[in-house]
């Protein structure tokens, strides 16, 4: 069962771009641990806008860059948390953002500071450690990153975030230094991890849509670049489908369709047989094929195509 976050989706994503206002984290430090590509971003984006930055990271010699823009290398972790009141961590996930934070007794150094988690997790995840960062003295904003590293810094960049509102506004303007869009979402911790799955397996979709989109071309001769193209400059359509879907789903307005389940469930039958008539991967074809199929079967044919959700909601 997904959390009820009490939150106004709508409006909030009609009213992304938060001024931030106020004074932020006036100690004007923060700490990033975790100097992967995204993290590595992250501290050079707080370094240009003049923030004293402490860095840590399992592996020190990605921490060198770093410190000749002027970042302070923390000796460990312990170190590394004591020096800012604002603490990002962003690792490859909440697994490792748990190992990292057991590997010393913190109990001395957490107290009254403000762990802003960017590794990935599941919400169940973000709830417990955000419990855990209670249960030691600390704060916890549970945040997702929706951008590429190179937009980090950038107006491109959105960084959801979640916990107490209190809080989120003491760093809010060290959060705007990483992104032009910082989307607060109420103090429910699960709530960032939620729409980041989301969005993740909307985008799974996508990424494996397009290559085999790609790969249909390939297979025919086409140039996988001219697809790429294509498909940019659909995106607007494409943007106004995705929203269209969404306020189909919440209303449970299925039943004046501009595509029908029996429609898209018929090209997909076609498309798994063009992959078979080019000797190509059908997996994709086949499995959307299957989805569409059993909401014919379960009666929904004539209904609007995100009328899958309902069979999807079937788990057993």
């Amino acid at each position: 069962m997904m959390e009820t976050t009490g939150i106004n989706l709508q409006a909030l994503f009609q009213n992304k771009k938060m001024m931030m206002t106020g004074t932020n984290n006036s100690a004007g430090k923060v700490t990033v641990i975790g100097l992967g590509t995204m993290g590595s971003a992250l501290a050079n984006a707080l370094l240009a806008k003049g923030y004293e930055v402490t860095v840590w990271n399992r592996n020190a010699a990605k921490a060198a860059p770093l410190a000749e823009q002027g970042a302070v290398v923390a000796t460990g972790i312990a170190a590394a948390i004591a020096a800012s009141p604002l603490v990002v961590i962003c690792v490859s996930d909440y697994k490792a953002s748990e190992k990292i934070l057991a590997q010393e007794d913190l109990a001395n150094v957490l107290h009254g500071r403000t762990l802003l988690l960017l590794s990935t997790g599941t919400p169940k995840e973000a709830r417990e450690l955000d419990a855990w960062a209670k249960q030691h003295g600390a704060h916890c904003l549970n945040g997702d990153i929706l951008a590429w590293p190179r937009q980090i810094g950038t107006s491109d960049a959105t960084i959801t975030v979640c916990g107490d509102e209190g809080i989120f506004r003491q760093h809010e303007a060290a959060l705007h230094s990483l992104a032009g869009t910082v989307n607060y979402l109420g103090g429910g911790p699960g709530a960032s991890a939620v729409l980041f799955s989301a969005v993740l397996a909307y985008l799974a979709g996508n990424w494996i849509g397009f290559c085999h989109g790609a790969l249909i071309c390939e297979n025919e001769g086409f140039r996988a670049d001219d697809f790429g193209n294509l498909v940019h400059s659909i995106s607007p359509i494409l943007a106004i489908e995705s929203k269209h879907m969404g306020e189909v789903i919440q209303h449970n307005r299925f039943s004046d369709p501009e595509s029908t389940v029996n429609t898209t469930g018929h090209d997909l039958h076609l498309l798994v047989q063009q992959a078979e008539e080019a000797g190509i991967s059908k997996e994709l074809p086949r499995f959307a094929a299957d989805i569409f199929q059993r909401a014919i079967d379960a009666g929904y044919g004539a209904e609007e195509h995100a009328a899958i959700i309902k069979v999807l909601r079937k788990t057993a």
